[in-house]
């Protein structure tokens, strides 16, 4: 039986409200969604996206800041779809929070991302300029780390060169085939056809000939990129040559004002075919195979900087290349651009470590901490055994560590930079990119960046 004599608080599901709620009332003060709206209501600078807002007639858009301060609560909140945010608006306070209780569909919120996708990009530096003056980057020490991750695109959907060929032959074959075919039966079909001419393609041989398209797009692809690199090779190469000739000293005899025979002009490069590996993908075509710790996947290599006081992004980039060794210099640079310095001590892991790399870092002031090898199980710092020439600046570097030990500087990298690849991927779900192409991927990683340091720079206020 129930207690009649219980009191409980009055539950009035169909009673309206005398006045409508505030939007500052549906989440608890200091809650997240106050905090975004209002750093990107009265902190940024969102003229490169209002600028392109000139049309005054047709209905009225929604505001360009409010739908701004979507995105980035979205992100930072682990969605990422566009229906997914469309929902939110529709079932969460704290979307409503944001939006002042207005609901964009889908579309419009995936248009507006697709249209300012460059500048939602660009706010990242806004952003960590926010996180500077609050404190949250020192550029003590650094760590540089990358992480692969996935791409729109499937592996399957990818060929390699050598079945592509193999491919091609088959269906050009094929249609060949129907294509006599039908020439020869031509004139006897002509009274059953009617209407019809008797020589449109069927269903079939239209979705090969398209195929056959695609692919030969493929493979045209694959040797451009064999050509590019072949001649980049063979200017390498000429230039190696001039370098290593000796100077050629005018005869004591000659005649006044002669001047050197000019050299040969470099034979041409010989033409390179693509490696019968060589894989494209027809989904994402700028996105490669690449090997993850769950095997190998369609994928980008994301690459990011952090400080080691704040975990905060002070540099970000990606790639499609899979080896990190070229990461280096870029990297550094984009702290310099972003931050108006450089850091004064960065650590990498091994993927990082290189005789050229070592010595930029020498040069720009920078005291590296770049493992020369795999890190032992059991042991505090990555030496490795690679090969190196006594002196060099692998040796030097091994050394370093190696005298460091337990505390060597190197002790802050997993610490620093790899829990922050745990956050975006584990904690915010980010494990596979929406957008494809390679410059719509790098904004969007941009994006996810932007998103960490707004939750690093919310703990702060």
């Amino acid at each position: 039986m129930w207690d009649m004599s219980k009191v409980f608080r009055p539950w009035a599901v169909d009673q309206a409200m005398l006045l409508p709620p505030s939007v500052q009332e549906l989440v608890p003060a200091g809650h997240l969604a106050h905090f975004i709206r209002d750093l990107v209501r009265d902190e940024l600078d969102l003229s490169a996206i209002l600028d392109t807002y000139a049309e005054e007639r047709g209905y009225p858009p929604y505001h360009p800041t409010m739908m701004t301060a979507l995105l980035l609560y979205a992100y930072c909140q682990g969605v990422y779809s566009s229906r997914k945010m469309a929902a939110a608006c529709e079932q969460r306070v704290d979307f409503m929070a944001v939006t002042a209780l207005q609901k964009p569909d889908f579309r419009t919120i995936s248009d507006f991302r697709k249209r300012h996708l460059d500048a939602l990009g660009a706010l990242f530096s806004q952003v960590l300029l926010l996180c500077e003056q609050a404190g949250l980057a020192k550029l003590g020490h650094v760590a540089l780390d990358g992480t692969k991750i996935r791409a729109n695109a499937s592996k399957h959907k990818a060929m390699s060169y050598k079945r592509m060929k193999q491919r091609e032959a088959e269906l050009a074959a094929e249609v060949q085939k129907w294509l006599q075919q039908a020439e020869a039966t031509d004139d006897a079909e002509d009274e059953s056809l009617g209407t019809r001419r008797g020589d449109e393609l069927p269903d079939w041989v239209k979705s090969k000939q398209a195929r056959l398209h695609k692919i030969r797009e493929a493979m045209a692809a694959l040797e451009a990129e064999a050509a590019a690199q072949a001649q980049a090779e063979a200017a390498q190469q000429a230039q190696a040559a001039a370098d290593d000739a000796p100077a050629e000293s005018a005869d004591d005899g000659g005649a006044e004002g002669a001047t050197a025979t000019p050299s040969e002009d470099p034979p041409p490069p010989v033409a390179k075919a693509p490696p019968d590996k060589a894989q494209r993908n027809f989904t994402d075509p700028e996105s490669r195979i690449m090997k993850t710790p769950g095997g190998f996947e369609q994928a980008y290599n994301a690459q990011a900087v952090v400080d080691a006081d704040s975990q905060v992004i002070v540099a970000e980039s990606l790639t499609n290349a899979g080896n990190d060794k070229q990461q280096v210099v870029p990297m550094t640079d984009e702290i310099a651009q972003n931050m108006g310095r450089l850091p004064k001590e960065l650590s990498a892991d091994s993927g990082y470590c290189s005789e050229a790399n070592l010595e930029e870092l020498e040069q720009r002031g920078i005291r590296g901490y770049v493992a020369t090898g795999r890190q032992k199980h059991g042991t505090s710092s990555a030496t490795g055994k690679r090969a190196a020439a006594a002196g060099s600046h692998v040796e030097t570097m091994s050394q370093r560590l190696k005298r460091g030990g337990h505390r060597s500087r190197y002790r802050l990298r997993k610490q620093t930079v790899e829990p922050v690849f745990g956050q975006i991927k584990s904690a915010r779900g980010f494990r596979q990119f929406h957008l494809r192409g390679l410059a719509a991927v790098a904004q969007e990683w941009r994006l996810i960046c932007l998103a960490h340091n707004l939750l690093k720079l919310a703990q702060t206020r």
